[in-house]
């Protein structure tokens, strides 16, 4: 099994991250944030710092760097310093620039700003009585028409069991190992940009846009990512300060973030309140659900965490549906897609509430949501393309022990342990993409695109289907991505990558081959007019044979290149697709200290054609952490000021090694080619999806206690 390509380069330090780059006569930027939550910046008082040591210039609202706003595929991005309102405290609201790093950050603390204050929306809990609508998410009800139900409340009042209750998650920061930076070099007019982001050729527009030139004059690097996860989706604000300045002193600039500054300057998940109520028959088949979400949002409501469209609207068969989607605008830093944005908060309430129904009728958790597996989402008649789920929770059960749980969970010494289960589902999407395939005279290939690998391992996967599309050993293929020059890649993000790029890199393959043919049989060509085929990077015709580079050499070529281009299509018309997973954890929870540490993980995915064993694994691993984390860490503390109260690594929990037992993943492995060609459906942030919840099915199994909020504290297990 290939190892990642990369791995060499980024254990021993060679692998060049965006702020790792340096140019002679580099300068660095610094940014000034807001100290208040809401309101304007009335004055900035510049004088001091613009006499500082090193100092070159000073940017704000009064005296900015001209930029537009640019949208994408993603929406709109803001740009910093292109007005004097304050939305959030930690908004960026200057720059100053300096011969180095320390001058720069001395000087930032110089400048005396002057604000017209006013009141701030900072409690998601006092927001709720004036929730809004959501922006493109209609309420939805689906009725059983058959049965005679008018209403959602008819189909409960119908339902002989019914549980109704209210779950709540935190917001959440990425936290990437690497934080946002840019370094912004302009030479003859055109901008070099190294920054990392999950979509070079995307960035590109974006600043092409925001400095008014032909995307043409901007190119962007990054080919390595220490991390995304959504939070290095859209453009940065180091970037489009870096390059703005850059151009206007006529010098190299390059500007990071520090750690803290990272948690405001840029956006989060959303924290959520989720009402879930089930109504069942006795046998525990469902008849109703509704799911009513409010999320919090920043005060441009610039984002959405839809947590009940991205669940209960698909997950199980049910005859009746209500689901809801409200908004709770607020002055906090902005929130915006973070791995497995609405299905992620979204399974803790749905998997919870499943669990406290099988509570309720006595019925095992598995068995339960095995009798309600939907064939295709509620309403609709496009049915799953390939669903194995089933099959999942049968070999996680064989697995994971768990004819062993009891109902009560068990003790072990002073632990109280139990064991919980969920189901893991994300929609199987894929993204338009162009890749180019340049055959050499060596007997290499390239496959290159400008996609991102921010660690997925997008690269190594590039190489082994490049391998196969050409029909050569992937020694003898060289993936590049992470540069907006070359063929637009689509977005690392959604977990498309593989089924985008890869699609893209067959029909490359396959017009490379074509080329190669029609080379060898050309006028004055060694196969001149002949049928020749092609196989193990050789050309065939009447019993001879050649290799692809001494045809290119024979015909004083270097190299020939072709390209390649996919996206969804008739498909989408047909099928229903998702990639899916059942999540089984095993807690335990001390009797007298209330601390709960997770002592067994297991998920078992059916996320189609599994490319790399190795890689998917360490993808699903990771977010299954992720999913711990959430469940028991991570929350970010918003004080009535708006400032965050755990801004930084010291103060925002995030588990560690000790905090983490061994990730156990296993594979159902069937490929979906009615998905995509190469049969491989998305698995980066399937492996969240459902774990906070497994973690607390399990917590209440051990301890009987149910908690509907995360992440679950030593307070919540008191008990009196």
């Amino acid at each position: 099994m290939t190892s990642r390509l990369d791995g060499p380069l980024k254990v021993t330090g060679q692998a060049k991250y965006g702020a790792d780059n340096n140019f002679p006569g580099m300068v660095y930027g610094y940014l000034v944030l807001s100290t208040i939550a809401c309101g304007e910046v009335e004055s900035m008082d510049v004088t001091a710092a613009k006499s500082a040591p090193g100092v070159l210039g000073v940017y704000t609202p009064f005296d900015k760097l001209e930029l537009a706003t640019p949208s994408s595929m993603l929406g709109v991005t803001w740009v910093p310093l292109q007005n004097r309102e304050v939305a959030y405290y930690g908004q960026p609201i200057g720059l100053v620039i300096a011969e180095t790093f320390e001058q720069a950050r001395d000087a930032a603390a110089l400048v005396e700003v002057g604000y017209q204050a006013k009141p701030a929306k900072t409690s998601f809990e006092e927001g709720l009585a004036d929730a809004e609508a959501a922006p493109d998410r209609e309420d939805l009800e689906i009725l059983d028409g058959d049965a005679g139900f008018e209403s959602i409340a008819d189909a409960f009042a119908g339902s002989p069991v019914v549980v109704d209750h209210t779950y709540s998650t935190a917001t959440q920061n990425h936290a990437a190992m690497e934080p946002h930076s840019a370094v912004a070099l302009w030479e003859g007019g055109e901008l070099t940009l190294y920054t990392p982001n999950q979509g070079s050729h995307m960035v590109a527009a974006d600043m092409a846009t925001a400095l008014g030139v032909d995307v043409s004059q901007v190119h962007v690097v990054n080919p390595y990512v220490g991390g995304a996860f959504g939070g290095k989706g859209k453009t940065s604000t180091p970037a489009f300060l870096a390059a703005a300045a850059s151009r206007a002193l006529g010098r190299p600039v390059k500007a990071a973030l520090t750690r803290e500054q990272v948690f405001t300057v840029t956006a989060g998940r959303a924290a959520t309140r989720q009402k879930v109520a089930l109504g069942a028959d006795r046998e525990g088949r469902l008849i109703a659900v509704q799911h009513d979400s409010w999320c919090t949002t920043d005060s441009d409501r610039s984002f959405v965490e839809p947590t009940s469209h991205g669940t209960s609207l698909e997950w199980y068969a049910t005859p009746n549906l209500a689901v809801s989607q409200r908004i709770v605008p607020l002055n906090v830093p902005p929130t915006t897609f973070m791995r497995a944005p609405g299905e992620a908060p979204g399974s803790f309430a749905l998997e919870s509430a499943i669990d406290e129904l099988a509570v309720e009728l006595g019925i095992d958790p598995i068995e339960l949501r095995k009798r309600n597996n939907s064939t295709a989402p509620p309403g609709k008649d496009l049915q799953w393309s390939s669903k194995h789920l089933d099959e999942c929770f049968d070999v996680g059960a064989q697995r994971f022990g768990w004819a062993n749980r009891s109902p009560q969970g068990r003790t072990e010494g002073d632990w109280q342990v139990g064991m919980g289960v969920a189901v893991a589902m994300f929609p199987a999407l894929r993204f338009p993409a162009t890749v180019g395939i340049e055959l050499r005279a060596d007997g290499t290939a390239v496959v290159s695109t400008s996609g991102a690998d921010p660690g997925t391992g997008l690269l190594t996967v590039m190489s082994t289907i490049g391998a196969e599309s050409l029909d050569l050993p992937e020694e003898r293929i060289t993936p590049q991505l992470g540069d907006s020059a070359l063929p637009p890649g689509g977005l690392s993000g959604g977990s498309t990558a593989t089924a985008s790029v890869g699609t893209a890199i067959q029909l490359a393959g396959t017009a490379a081959v074509d080329e190669l043919t029609a080379l060898a049989s050309g006028p004055g060509a060694p196969f001149e007019g002949e049928e020749v085929t092609y196989a193990h990077g050789e050309l065939f015709a009447d019993g001879r044979s050649m290799a692809f580079g001494d045809l290119l050499r024979e015909l004083g070529r270097d190299s020939v290149s072709v390209s390649g281009s996919s996206a969804p299509g008739e498909e989408l018309t047909k099928h229903s697709f998702s990639s899916f997973g059942a999540q089984f954890v095993e807690v335990k929870v001390h009797r007298w200290t209330r601390e709960t540490r997770v002592s067994r993980m297991l998920g078992v995915f059916d996320c189609g054609r599994i490319i790399n064993d190795k890689l998917a694994t360490s993808q699903l691993q990771g977010g299954m952490i992720w999913g711990v984390s959430a469940a028991l860490h991570e929350a970010m503390e918003v004080e009535g000021d708006g400032r965050l109260a755990n801004g930084d690594f010291a103060s925002y929990l995030l588990p560690v090694n000790a905090d983490i037992p061994e990730v156990d993943v296993e594979f159902v492995k069937y490929p979906d080619t009615l998905h995509n060609s190469v049969g491989a459906k998305g698995l980066g942030e399937i492996g969240t999806v459902g774990m906070a919840a497994a973690v607390a099915n399990a917590v209440h199994n051990a301890t009987g206690i149910r908690v509907r909020h995360i992440p679950i504290t030593i307070e919540d297990l008191l008990v009196d």
